[in-house]
């Protein structure tokens, strides 16, 4: 590749906070990272916000590729390695002596800096390619509407270019299933019905994908997945509906695929997407207090989910950290006073539970080191999550123990990421080839008819 030919990405601090090893995911390309991208990381390492980690980190990675470096060297640029055919250079650019030409606000003089040194580097280095890199969306408006000829999303993480495109964890047969069947091969396997059909009748199958048709005769999952052969497990439709767990029984096709996989020992990992009010989280509840409870798979639950800037937040709440939790997994005890509120005593019923099943609440930030031995994890609002976050929380996972990730996509509170970009998203495209994971998009609100209204309607 010629010198003309090798881009140069100019990275801004949220692509660092995102992925603190980006610099080395550009292969022969050059990277240059502003002075300004520096003090940036400098602020935020010694904050409380549940970024600092990921700044110290980026720090220690820039620091391991300039500790022996002369002055000169750092602005000329070092190469970042050979491994992996990494033939790049990594540099750090001076923006603040560039003279200005974007002007804007005071509280965005940082961004200002950064986009005059782009423009800079743009005029100097043509006809190289000079391309900025941030996840701030209005950042890469204004990086156009400023003159910058290339901005981009940093998408190395990313597994899909459209959420439309996310396996939903089931294929949807129109009519009746068998209809589209030609040759099947049937057997008994224990109490279980197994057939092999054609690998042609699916699109891309997938361990444990669920299969279900439009006229209700049919439900059945993926097992194995030969070069001609596709091995489904009969579920049966009317055994499907007619699963319980502490007394939920499925309201949809949707939920009873779910449940299934919620109960079966087999599956590991769950993962549940969907809308606000389609019984992710009352579904994973009930199939933990089922199976610690009542069949005494497991010895505790574990509740946790990602809260905004918890390093800060979770500090003034009084008690022990499970009491500092409560407030943030308000969720869950609502779930709780849901599945208990025939009961002749509520909240005495409440406390017996909380108590027989160990369950626990745990902030996201002390789970790292962590292992968990045979345990129930409930991991609620994933799509809130980078997908290294999940990794730490998935990594903690030991033996006998059984992960549930839920999230809604269309609920993404942090600045730093999209649909396409949650670790949510990651980890349903990762694990679909996983034969102890299953994904399911439970398609409908049950909430109510209202919350049903306002999710199709608002």
């Amino acid at each position: 590749m010629g010198e003309a030919d090798r881009k140069v990405f100019v990275l801004d601090t949220n692509i660092l906070l995102h992925e603190p090893l980006a610099i080395y995911s550009f292969a022969e390309h050059d990277v240059m990272i502003p002075m300004t991208v520096l003090e940036e990381l400098d602020r935020i390492k010694d904050s409380k916000r549940d970024v600092s980690r990921d700044a110290r980190i980026a720090i220690r990675a820039l620091e391991a590729v300039f500790h022996d470096a002369t002055p000169e060297e750092i602005s000329r640029g070092i190469s970042i390695g050979q491994e992996d055919n990494r033939t790049g250079t990594l540099a750090i650019f001076a923006d603040y002596d560039i003279k200005e030409t974007v002007h804007a606000f005071v509280d965005k003089a940082g961004d200002n800096r950064i986009l005059n040194g782009v423009l800079y580097l743009q005029q100097s280095l043509a006809p190289r390619e000079v391309v900025l890199l941030t996840k701030d969306i209005n950042m890469r408006l204004r990086a156009k509407g400023a003159g910058v000829f290339r901005v981009d999303d940093y998408r190395t993480d990313q597994l899909i270019d459209d959420i439309r495109l996310l396996t939903k964890g089931f294929v949807r047969f129109s009519d009746d299933f068998w209809s589209h069947v030609g040759e099947c091969e049937s057997a008994a396997v224990g109490v279980v019905t197994e057939h092999q059909v054609a690998t042609d009748l699916f699109e891309q199958p997938y361990i444990n994908q669920y299969v279900i048709d439009e006229s209700k005769t049919f439900v059945g999952r993926v097992q194995d997945i030969s070069d001609d052969k596709i091995t489904l497990k009969d579920l049966g439709f009317e055994r499907t509906m007619n699963q319980q767990a502490w007394g939920i029984s499925p309201k949809n096709i949707y939920q009873g695929m779910a449940l299934d996989a919620l109960l079966d020992p087999n599956v590991d990992l769950v993962i549940l997407t969907g809308p606000a009010g389609c019984g992710k989280t009352i579904l994973a509840m009930a199939a933990a207090l089922e199976q610690v409870i009542e069949q005494s798979m497991y010895d505790k639950i574990i509740v946790t989910r990602n809260t905004p800037e918890i390093a800060e937040s979770i500090g003034f709440l009084p008690g022990t950290e499970e009491e500092k939790m409560m407030p943030w997994l308000a969720a869950v005890t609502d779930t709780m006073e849901a599945l208990h509120k025939n009961d002749v005593c509520t909240d005495g019923s409440m406390k017996y539970i909380f108590d027989k099943a160990n369950i626990q609440f745990k902030s996201i930030n002390f789970m790292r080191g962590r292992s968990i031995q045979n345990a129930f994890v409930l991991l609620d609002e994933c799509q809130n999550l980078t997908a290294s976050q999940i990794k730490t929380i998935i990594t903690r996972c030991g033996e006998g123990t059984k992960l549930v990730c839920s999230g809604n996509l269309a609920q993404i509170d942090s600045s730093y990421l999209s649909p396409v970009t949650s670790g949510l998203t990651y980890i349903v495209e990762r694990f679909k080839n996983f034969e102890g994971s299953a994904n399911v998009y439970l398609n409908g609100v049950v909430r109510s008819r209202l919350a049903e209204f306002a999710e199709e309607n608002l």
